[in-house]
């Protein structure tokens, strides 16, 4: 009772001056609330929701990283759509990464000649039927095949992902574009009607390979797409598909005009087809990442 009567003997001012202590204490402890609260998850959302916050960068937790770094890459591979002769190729990619999308890559190709062996079913059935329906026949296979091609191409690799190997590891990947220019050395050969063939030493293959192909230097555009599955941070498996598009004359068949000239040739757009298979090393070394998940 006497304390209450004390208190309300106390005029405002000196009520208000004994709270002041308490009123700074917390003042103080009100800005670390409120910055601690910004930390909790539903304030997080509400962030994401509205777009304030800042977008991870595109490279977070990336297992591997190109940028500045080489890619060397030799491979091996084939021309499916060349429908009359077998046509392997190998050769190697040289790439500079200037960043985690682009880089300038160069290639070198060369397509060895496969000669007689490399004639395949279609092209042996259609100089046996020109020479069953005429013996005087002048009808010729082409045989055109890659001898050599040097070609130059910006890549861009917009894409990137993770497969999950039967939950026992992650394996990375990216898909890359390629597009640019080169010039392809074509192997021009013709199938002509085997002479054993026509004496019948060798019943099952009308066809043999001429004896003087000629070459041709074609300018070609290339544009392609690709797929590097990165085993390591340094080693990468390659698979690789690209046409090459260039023009040059019709296919000339041995036609003749009634006169015994050769029939005149137009031009038209070729497409060689070429898928490859390789591994990638990365140059220098990247610095290890703690995980690559």
């Amino acid at each position: 009772m006497n304390m209450l009567a004390r208190l309300k003997r106390r005029s405002p001012l000196t009520l208000l001056a004994s709270l002041a202590p308490l009123l700074g204490l917390m003042a103080a402890l009100l800005p670390a609330q409120a910055h601690a609260g910004d930390t909790h998850p539903a304030t997080q959302a509400l962030d994401e929701l509205q777009g304030k916050k800042a977008q991870l960068s595109v490279i977070q937790n990336k297992f591997f990283v190109k940028s500045n770094r080489f890619e060397i890459a030799p491979m091996v591979g084939y021309v499916p759509n060349n429908s009359f002769v077998s046509s392997p190729v190998g050769g190697a990619f040289l790439a500079y990464h200037f960043s985690e999308t682009f880089a300038a890559e160069g290639s070198i190709l060369y397509g060895p000649n496969t000669g007689d062996g490399g004639i395949k079913n279609l092209t042996q059935t259609l100089v046996g039927i020109a020479y069953e329906g005429d013996e005087q026949t002048t009808f010729k296979q082409p045989l055109d095949r890659i001898q050599l091609g040097a070609i130059f191409d910006a890549r861009l690799a917009p894409v990137y992902g993770k497969i999950n190997l039967l939950g026992e590891g992650v394996l990375n990947f990216d898909f890359y574009g390629t597009a640019g220019l080169g010039l392809l050395l074509i192997t021009k050969d013709y199938a002509i009607v085997n002479p054993e063939y026509v004496n019948g030493n060798d019943p099952g293959h009308p066809a043999t390979s001429a004896t003087d192909p000629t070459t041709a230097a074609n300018v070609a555009v290339n544009l392609g797409v690709g797929f590097d599955f990165f085993l390591t941070q340094s080693i990468a498996l390659k698979i690789d598909a690209r046409s090459l598009l260039y023009v040059a004359k019709e296919p000339d068949y041995g036609n003749k005009l009634a006169n015994g000239q050769p029939v005149d040739l137009n031009s038209r757009l070729y497409n060689s087809f070429i898928t490859t298979a390789g591994v990638s090393i990365f140059v220098p070394k990247m610095k290890p990442r703690l995980s690559n998940f």
